[in-house]
């Protein structure tokens, strides 16, 4: 069960420094503005307010998406499929908040989970505090992204939720979801869901959207990959679930 508050929390605690710094920034400016002349002192609240505004729309935001939205609630799941002792694989760099929900949605189902964290590309400092504020789901195994660890057409859904956008190159994109490719079930279903780099993660993200790729990249890595698009699912402006099927398998 989340606590409340716990998706804007996550991102605060992890990414402390950079708030402490724009606290830091914006008192200072406030405290300048005390002891100059009219003009200069309005210059220094504009840019304050420019340093507050991002920042806490960008916080209202995650608010509302990782908090509000129902994303960790899972009824976007399709679990129409009636099988007992299928496999459902949960992929993860580094972060896992969804694996323990997972296991609720589908408890008739072996859950594997996969972790291809690399420290020495994910250099992230957010990343490393997240690892040591939460444990790893049991049996975690840490792979990498081109290889993972599981039979050929074995598994019956496959979910990669804010995670796939850690792999930066874009041919080792492709080559994960060629493995995402292989080990899914002809009738099985990959869940992709990530933030776009669009105009709505740029109103809340500023440059931060640049993190993530455009809709058209995504279309790109899943046509080289030879998987097809059944559906997108938009729970927020902000966010995106593509869900992919192998071809030949009616939608």
């Amino acid at each position: 069960m989340r606590k409340p508050f716990q998706g804007v929390w996550n991102i605060v605690r992890f990414n402390w420094h950079f708030y402490v710094l724009s606290f830091v920034v914006l008192v200072l400016l406030l405290f300048l503005s005390n002891y100059t002349n009219s003009t200069f002192r309005a210059c220094l609240l504009i840019l304050d307010a420019l340093i507050f505004l991002p920042t806490f729309i960008s916080l209202s935001v995650s608010y509302y998406v990782y908090d509000l939205s129902g994303l960790y609630n899972l009824n976007w799941v399709d679990d129409s499929i009636d099988i007992e002792n299928g496999k459902v694989i949960n992929v993860n760099a580094g972060f896992d908040e969804t694996s323990i929900l997972l296991k609720y949605k589908f408890p008739n189902f072996e859950l594997l989970v996969f972790d291809f964290y690399d420290p020495k590309k994910h250099t992230e400092v957010s990343i490393k505090r997240a690892r040591k504020a939460y444990a790893l789901f049991p049996n975690t195994k840490s792979v990498t992204a081109t290889n993972l660890p599981t039979l050929d057409s074995s598994a019956d859904k496959i979910f990669v939720i804010f995670a796939a956008h850690e792999i930066r190159n874009e041919q080792e994109r492709i080559e994960f979801f060629k493995e995402l490719k292989r080990i899914i079930k002809p009738t099985g279903e990959i869940y992709i869901t990530e933030h776009l780099r669009d105009v709505p993660n740029f109103l809340a993200y500023n440059i931060g959207f640049l993190h993530f790729y455009s809709k058209h990249s995504w279309l790109r890595v899943f046509e080289s990959a030879d998987l097809k698009l059944n559906k997108e699912q938009k729970l927020t402006p902000f966010i995106s679930t593509f869900t992919l099927k192998k071809y030949g398998v009616p939608s």
